[in-house]
């Protein structure tokens, strides 16, 4: 009964954590604000009355979510197999593209049920090609995932730039032509009438349920237990059998594919081109979100939510503060975490001793 009582306590203690960082990044969010002669309780107050106090609002929250929703969760699976992912951002952008290029090429006559889906493909498939460069490397080489990644990410941006700019731009712009309208994401507000206006779409319901598959497959298939248990020993995982090399290679063009699939949100669903410059630094922040969440599948959605609001409200409240503030407001919240969970660390391993 005590080692039940035990597990349930540390169990809603690693649940709280991440929220106990969240009000004490708030908190030390404020000093900032009273020195600059602002009100913090007004302006935190301002800050979620527009985010989840509307439905526009919540939608706008909501749009920006997705994406992040979609480039944490390619994130956190290679993080499953011990491997750091930092080329989400280049991924994503050649996903963009490849799914622009396919939506424009198979044409307005193409119907939907085979135009979306296949655009959405199209860019799975390319950023699954880029990341099985760096999880080659990485399973093969020895090359450390994080270099590579960083490096490719330069190559990622001006090669998209080069084919952008040199055979697929309109007339003096920086995207391609609009996609057709058989490729394009339907937007939530024709189904849910609060969200009019905003550009959440349904690429919303797509990323959840591939956050719920990921859960599974991770926690309840041999794959998913093979990746984690390379992510915890690739030597225990070698002595148990278990091809390591060949898990570390799958898990990052799984967190390849996802990470290029995370552009539908905006090449398919809002824009409905491809436009150099979107990703606007997505691949990144999911970085953030993977942390804050963990790495698990479903704590991925609140983290989501929360830069998602951070980012909205930047635009809410920046007539009042520099924008940069929601920037030093996301990094507080992401070190408060860490030592969270730093200071838990050190009280579970006398215990377990």
């Amino acid at each position: 009964m005590n080692a039940v009582v035990h597990r349930v306590r540390r169990a809603a203690g690693a649940a709280a954590l991440p929220g106990v960082a969240v009000l004490a990044a708030l908190a030390a969010g404020a000093v900032p604000l009273a020195l600059l002669g602002h009100d913090p309780f007004a302006l935190y107050a301002r800050l979620f009355a527009d985010t989840f106090g509307s439905g526009y609002g919540f939608g706008q929250v909501l749009f920006k979510a997705t994406t992040l929703l979609g480039t944490g969760l390619a994130v956190a699976v290679a993080r499953h197999a011990g491997l750091f992912n930092i080329g989400v951002e280049g991924q994503m952008a050649l996903g963009g593209l490849a799914s622009a290029c396919a939506a424009l090429a198979l044409g307005p006559a193409c119907p939907a049920a085979i135009a979306m889906p296949a655009a959405l493909l199209a860019g799975a498939a390319a950023g699954a090609a880029w990341a099985a460069i760096p999880g080659w490397m990485r399973a093969w080489r020895g090359v450390h995932e994080v270099i590579a990644t960083i490096l490719l990410n330069f190559i990622a941006f001006a090669l998209a730039g080069f084919v952008l700019i040199r055979y697929l731009a309109d007339f003096e712009t920086l995207h391609t032509a609009a996609i057709p309208v058989a490729a394009r994401l339907p937007r939530l507000e024709s189904l849910v009438p609060a969200l009019r206006g905003a550009p959440v779409n349904l690429d919303l319901v797509i990323v959840l349920a591939l956050c719920v598959l990921a859960a599974f497959v991770l926690a309840r298939t041999r794959w998913g237990f093979e990746v984690r248990a390379v992510g915890m020993s690739e030597r225990a995982a070698a002595a148990a059998g278990i091809p390591v090399r060949r898990r570390m290679f799958e898990a990052m063009v799984v967190s390849g594919a996802l990470a290029g699939a995370a552009a539908a949100n905006f090449v398919q669903g809002y824009k409905h081109y491809f436009e150099d410059g979107f990703t606007a630094e997505a691949g990144f922040k999911g970085i953030a979100v993977a942390l804050l969440a963990r790495s698990h599948p479903i704590a991925l959605v609140p983290a989501a939510l929360l830069f998602g609001a951070l980012d909205r409200g930047a635009f809410v409240i920046g007539g009042d503060v520099p924008k940069e503030f929601v920037d030093v407001l996301q990094a507080l919240v992401l070190l408060s975490v860490v030592v969270a969970m730093r200071r838990r660390s050190r009280r579970v391993a006398p215990e377990a001793a």
